[in-house]
């Protein structure tokens, strides 16, 4: 969780100013971090969790057995669809946590599976 809150630290989201930060952890320990970056065309905008999870599958990282993600929102920020396409593709065996980054303690924690039951994915 601290590793996401200093990863929203990074966030540039100048027109909704809802800053987000995630942190994956590899099997092997390694937490990477990302924050959401907005633009002016919304739809090229992209969330905390898939900047992450990029950022980490272009440095060769892969094994993910958590991700952290932290906005200020009450009960924190739940992972979009297209995040919860992405993890059920690339850490399907990930716990989810969120968290409200104002009370970082207070962590829900959920499964890919249970966030994206019938995720679309190709064996």
């Amino acid at each position: 969780m601290a590793a996401a809150a200093k990863a929203r630290e990074g966030a540039v989201a100048p027109y909704s100013k809802f800053k987000v930060g995630a942190a994956l952890l590899t099997r092997d320990g390694e937490i990477i971090g990302g924050a959401n970056v907005e633009s002016a065309s919304y739809g090229l905008t992209c969330c905390a969790e898939r900047v992450a999870l990029f950022k980490a599958l272009t440095d060769g990282k892969k094994n993910f057995i958590a991700v952290a993600v932290v906005a200020r929102a009450p009960g924190g920020p739940m992972p979009c669809g297209a995040c919860r396409q992405l993890l059920a593709e690339y850490a399907p065996a990930a716990t989810v946590w969120v968290a409200d980054s104002r009370v970082l303690d207070k962590v829900r924690e959920f499964t890919v599976r249970e966030l994206l039951p019938a995720a679309f994915v190709i064996p």
